[in-house]
C-alpha cells in the first residue's frame, strides 16, 4: 500500500481500527509467553505513557511561553499537528489523518487559536457530504482553526452541516483556500497571526491572503511570487520568503500589514537555501538555511542595511567534522525556526528539508530548543519510519537501521539504553545515493562483515531491489557510501541517475566516487528476468539470495571485493534452485553457510497462497539440510500461524534465523520463537508495558532481525511504524 497519498476509505478505516485494538487485543489461542523485556530505539518516547515524537516536522510555531506547535503532511498515528514544551510531547490536534484529512506544511498561533494548514480529500469519492468533503475528483487545501487551550477542539466560525458529526465539526472550523483536481498540490506555504489578523501564503495563487482571525472572512490580498513562510515582526510588518518553488534559492521580501512592499537591501549569503524565518524581540531576523551551511542565520539592521550578525549551529551541520555524527548544533535538514519571548530559539529538522520527495516522511524528525547563549535546552527525536535494525557485526553494541546508526548501553533502563550515533546519507557529497532516487524509504538493513570490512545491504518496502553500501570512517565518518545495487522492476528504479531502461540490472561503483556513472551498469542478458518475488537474504559469507514466488531461488555468489572495496556480484556467477517440495510458491529463503542449511517458507497445494495477504512469509516453513549437495534433505515442516479472520490478523510477516532459534513476527509485533533443530515452538514475545503493550503494523518483508550476545541473551528488533521507532526485545532462554 503506497503511503503519503490519501488512502482508500476502507484502508483508512482498517488502519484506524487496528490502532485502537493493538493495545487491547488478546491472543486468539493459548500460547506460552516468553520472559522478555521490551525496549525500543529511535524515539524519545516509547508510548508507555501514551506519547511519541512524530516522524516528521516540516513547520513550527512558537508561543511566547515556549510551547512549540508543529505540522507535517503525515504522521503514521495521526500526530501531524502536535505540541511540545520543555522536551515533552503535550499532545496532538487530531483530525489531520484519515477520513480524507491530512496535515500540511504551515502553522501559526496567536493568544487564542492555532491555525493549521491541512488537506481534505474524499478517499476516491467514497466520502460524500457537501461542505464536509470535496466532490469526487477534487481536493481542498486550507486552514483548520483550533483552540489554543486544547488543539483537539475545533474553533468553528461557520455552522456545522450536521452538529453531531465529528467530521462536520471539523468542517465548521475549516477555511478552504484552494480546490484543485485530485493529485494536484496547492498547499498553503506559510502562516502568521496576531490577535486580530491571519496572514496566509497561497503559494499556488502567488499571493498573500489576509483574514480576520475571528470571523475568518478575507480582508485583502496582494501578489507575491510563490510565497512561502511568513514571519510577523514586532512592528507589525511581515517578512516573506518568495520564489519558494523556483529552481533558484528563495528570496526575502518585506511588507506592511496592508501589503505595501518595503524596499529593503537584504541579500542572503551565496548557497543559502532559506526554508523558514522568524523575528525575535530584538528585531533580528532568523533564517533557517537548509543549504550546505545547515545553520540558523541571524541578521541585524545597522546603518539602514541588514547584515549577517551571527549564526546558530556548526557550519556544515551534521556533515561537518566527522560526517554524520549527530550532536548539539549539528543540524540536518532544517525545516523550521522559531523564537520565544525569552530569546530561546527552536529548530526543527527532518534529515532532508521541506521538499523530501521521494523519501516519504523525511529521514527522521528532531525538534530542539537552544538558549540565547547557544546551549541546548532540550531535544525530542522521532528518527525511524518503515525501518528495521541489525546489529553491526564488527561492534556488538552498535546497531544499523536503514540510514542511521545507534549505540546501545544495555545497563540502562528501557528507552534510555540507546543513543543516536550516526546519520548515513550524505546528500551533499553523494547526491546520487539511491535513497534520494528510488522508493520512499531508506530500506531494511542487513549488515555483514566481508573480507574484514562492514557492508550494509538494504531491501526496500516492496522487496523490489537491493542497495549495497560500504564505509570509510577515516574519510567519510558515519556516511554509508553507495557501493552496489541490484535492480528489480523498471518503475521502481527509473529515477536512478543514468539507469538503463527496463530495470533488471546491476550497478557497481567501479571508480569509487559514489556516483551512478553510465558505464558502471551491467544489464541482465541471461534471458531470465529476475525482477519480482518477496525474499531477499544476504548470508554471512556474502552470498545474496533472491526468492521468486513460483520461479525458485536465485543465488548471487559473492565474488570478493574489487579495487575500490566494493562487493562483486554478477549475472554470470548466479545459481538457480527450483521450487523444492512440498512448495508451490516461495516467499522467503534463509541460508546458513556454516551448516549448509536452508529455511524456506511459502505455500503448498494444501495451504495455498491468498492474494489478500500478499506480503506474508507463507503458511509453511521447511528446514532443508545439505542444501548445496544437489539432494537436500527435509528435516521438518512447520505450519505457521495463519488466522486471517482475527482482529488483528495473526500471520507471519517477517522471519529471521539467529543462534539456536527461528524468529517470526506477526503484523502487530508479536514474535514467535522456534527451536531451529527440532522445529518446536517455544513461545511468543509480545510488546510490554514499556511501549504501552502496543505495536503498529509490520508491513515490510524484512521487518525483523535478531542477534545473540556473548552472554547468551538475544536482542530481537522489530519494525514499528505507528510511533516512529524500532522495538527491541531482550530475551535470555
Amino acid at each position: 500500500m503506497p503511503r503519503f497519498t490519501l488512502r482508500s476509505w476502507f484502508a483508512t478505516i482498517a488502519c484506524a481500527a487496528a490502532w485502537v485494538t493493538l493495545s487491547v487485543s488478546l491472543p486468539a489461542r493459548a500460547e506460552t509467553a516468553l520472559n522478555a523485556t521490551t525496549s525500543w530505539i529511535g524515539n524519545s518516547f516509547g508510548f508507555g505513557d501514551g506519547t511519541w515524537t512524530q516522524i516528521n516536522i516540516t513547520a513550527i510555531a512558537v508561543s511566547p511561553d515556549g510551547k512549540v506547535y508543529t505540522n507535517t503532511p503525515w504522521d503514521e498515528s495521526g500526530a501531524e499537528a502536535s505540541v511540545y514544551q520543555d522536551g515533552k510531547m503535550l499532545g496532538f490536534a487530531g483530525g489531520t489523518h484519515g477520513w480524507g484529512n491530512g496535515g500540511g506544511n504551515a502553522i501559526a498561533v496567536n493568544r487564542k487559536y492555532a491555525f493549521v494548514a491541512v488537506a481534505v480529500g474524499n478517499e476516491k469519492g467514497h466520502l460524500v457530504e457537501p461542505g464536509v468533503w470535496p466532490e469526487k475528483g477534487k481536493q481542498w487545501f486550507g486552514i483548520s482553526r483550533r483552540t489554543l487551550a486544547d488543539p483537539k477542539r475545533v474553533a468553528p466560525f461557520q455552522p456545522a452541516v450536521k452538529n453531531a458529526d465529528p467530521h462536520a465539526q471539523l468542517a465548521a472550523g475549516f477555511l478552504m483556500m484552494n480546490e484543485v483536481p485530485t493529485g494536484t498540490s496547492a498547499e498553503i506555504g506559510g502562516l502568521a497571526a496576531n490577535d486580530t489578523t491571519l496572514f496566509a501564503a497561497n503559494t499556488e495563487r502567488n499571493r498573500i491572503e489576509v483574514y480576520d482571525a475571528e470571523s475568518m472572512q478575507r480582508k485583502t490580498a496582494w501578489d507575491v511570487h510563490e510565497p512561502g513562510r511568513i514571519a510577523l515582526a514586532p512592528d507589525g510588518t511581515l517578512w516573506v520568503l518568495s520564489g519558494t518553488r523556483s529552481e533558484r534559492a528563495p528570496g526575502i521580501e518585506h511588507y506592511t500589514a496592508t501589503g505595501q512592499r518595503i524596499d529593503e537591501n537584504f541579500t542572503l549569503p551565496a548557497d543559502t537555501v532559506a526554508v523558514d524565518l522568524a523575528v525575535d524581540a530584538q528585531g533580528r531576523i532568523l533564517i533557517a538555511d537548509n543549504g550546505p551551511r545547515q545553520q540558523v542565520l541571524f541578521f541585524t539592521k545597522r546603518d539602514g542595511r541588514w547584515t549577517e550578525s551571527g549564526a546558530l549551529g556548526e557550519r556544515g551541520g551534521i556533515f561537518s567534522g566527522v560526517a554524520g555524527k549527530p550532536g548539539p548544533q549539528r543540524f540536518n535538514g532544517l525545516t523550521g525556526v522559531g523564537v520565544d519571548a525569552r530569546g530561546n530559539v527552536y529548530v526543527s529538522t527532518n534529515g532532508i528539508g521541506p521538499r523530501y520527495a521521494p523519501i516519504g516522511a523525511g529521514l527522521g524528525a528532531t525538534l530542539e530548543s537552544y538558549a540565547p547563549d547557544g546551549r541546548r535546552n532540550w531535544q525530542v527525536e522521532g528518527l525511524l519510519f518503515v525501518d528495521g535494525a541489525w546489529i553491526d557485526p564488527a561492534r556488538p553494541n552498535s546497531v544499523y537501521t536503514g540510514n542511521k546508526r545507534f549505540e546501545l548501553d544495555l545497563s540502562k533502563p528501557p528507552g534510555q539504553d540507546w543513543k543516536y550515533a550516526g546519520f548515513l546519507s550524505n546528500r551533499f557529497k553523494y547526491p546520487d545515493d539511491p535513497v534520494f532516487h528510488t522508493d520512499q524509504y531508506p530500506g531494511l538493513p542487513i549488515a555483514r562483515r566481508l573480507k574484514g570490512r562492514t557492508f550494509l545491504f538494504l531491501t526496500d518496502m516492496y522487496a523490489d531491489h537491493l542497495k549495497i553500501y560500504r564505509f570509510d570512517a577515516q574519510h567519510d565518518g558515519e556516511t554509508a557510501i553507495p557501493s552496489g545495487f541490484i535492480a528489480g522492476r523498471e518503475r521502481a528504479v527509473a529515477k536512478v541517475p543514468n539507469a538503463p531502461p527496463g530495470g533488471d540490472w546491476i550497478w557497481r561503483d567501479t571508480n569509487g566516487d559514489g556516483r551512478f556513472d553510465a558505464d558502471e551498469f551491467t544489464l541482465n542478458t541471461s534471458g531470465t528476468k529476475l525482477a519480482g518475488g518477496w525474499g531477499w537474504w544476504v548470508d554471512t559469507a556474502g552470498d545474496i539470495w533472491r526468492t521468486r514466488d513460483t520461479k525458485g531461488i536465485y543465488r548471487f555468489r559473492f565474488g570478493g571485493l574489487d579495487a575500490k572495496g566494493n562487493p562483486v556480484y554478477s549475472y554470470s556467477n548466479l545459481t538457480h534452485y527450483p521450487v523444492p517440495q512440498p512448495f508451490t510458491e516461495l516467499h522467503r529463503a534463509i541460508y546458513e553457510p556454516a551448516t549448509d542449511t536452508m529455511y524456506v517458507s511459502g505455500y503448498t497445494a494444501d495451504m495455498p497462497f491468498d492474494r489478500g495477504f500478499w506480503k506474508e512469509v507463507g503458511r509453511v516453513l521447511v528446514r532443508y539440510d545439505k542444501w548445496s549437495s544437489g539432494n537436500p534433505v527435509q528435516r521438518y515442516a512447520i505450519t505457521l500461524p495463519w488466522q486471517t479472520q482475527s482482529k488483528p490478523i495473526a500471520t507471519i510477516i517477517g522471519m529471521t534465523v539467529e543462534g539456536q532459534y527461528i524468529f517470526g513476527v506477526e503484523p502487530v509485533g508479536a514474535v514467535h520463537v522456534w527451536d531451529k533443530d527440532s522445529g518446536k515452538e517455544l513461545g511468543v514475545i509480545r510488546p510490554g508495558p514499556e511501549v504501552g503493550r502496543a505495536s503498529g503494523w509490520v508491513d515490510v518483508p524484512n521487518g525483523i532481525s535478531a542477534a545473540k550476545r556473548s552472554d547468551g541473551e538475544y536482542l530481537v528488533f522489530v519494525e514499528e511504524d505507528a510511533r516512529g521507532k524500532v522495538l527491541m526485545y531482550r530475551w535470555k532462554p
